[in-house]
């Protein structure tokens, strides 16, 4: 190979965000990793790398950052070693670039794989620290599935089937009712407008906080507050 051609191949190589992957280990799903891992290997042209060294240098890279990755999880070295091997095996996977992509993406397969595991295991925590969290931040404007998701440390499609099986309830819904019961109690003992209660348990638009508000308690934020005012 020449210089130039390493030289350029090298370049590539650092274009590899170990922070990417660490993403992916953390928010992946089982259906789609293998495509989203196949995108990461295409953005630093990995199937075009002629030297073994760089190969080994991606191959090391993401393996030690799998291996912190399912330590987190408490799965042991042990564990580890035994279905994806050593740091010293590596060796063993870079004959062509085909074989080594194929064992990264078996990593990254699998510790998605133990963490779904993991979060099963341990599902009703799992569930039980979302709830704690939208109600300690329902009022932030950025609650979304995603940054629940993301809190909890699963992808948002698994999570949003996990917190429904468990209670019954999509998040969105869970979320608007928690909000809704933080405006009524706001609207029966302050004498906040509407509008600012609104705002203060996270709705950005007033008209669509009233029609959530309809929707969930069959009156108007306005209707409800009169009704409370008339009963104190």
């Amino acid at each position: 190979m020449s210089t130039n051609s390493f030289a350029d191949e090298f370049g590539q190589v650092n274009r590899m965000d170990s922070k990417k992957i660490d993403h992916l280990l953390r928010t992946g799903c089982p259906d789609t990793c293998r495509e989203e891992f196949g995108k990461m290997l295409d953005e630093i042209s990995f199937y075009d790398f002629k030297s073994m060294i760089l190969r080994m240098y991606v191959c090391t890279d993401i393996y030690l950052v799998a291996r912190k990755f399912a330590a987190e999880l408490g799965i042991s070295d042990s564990r580890f070693t035994s279905l994806l091997g050593t740091a010293d095996d590596l060796e063993d996977h870079l004959s062509t670039v085909e074989a080594t992509a194929q064992y990264l993406i078996s990593i990254v397969e699998q510790c998605i794989k133990w963490r779904i595991e993991n979060a099963k295991d341990s599902k009703n925590c799992v569930v039980g620290n979302a709830k704690r969290y939208i109600e300690f931040n329902y009022m932030r404007d950025d609650m979304s599935l995603d940054t629940i998701a993301r809190e909890v440390g699963l992808s948002p499609t698994y999570f949003s089937a996990l917190f429904k099986k468990e209670t019954g309830c999509c998040l969105t819904n869970y979320l608007n009712k928690v909000r809704i019961d933080k405006s009524k109690q706001l609207l029966c003992c302050t004498s906040k407008m509407i509008y600012e209660i609104a705002f203060e348990v996270g709705f950005q638009d007033y008209r669509y906080f009233s029609q959530i508000f309809k929707k969930y308690t069959g009156q108007t934020p306005r209707q409800f507050q009169k009704l409370a005012n008339v009963r104190t």
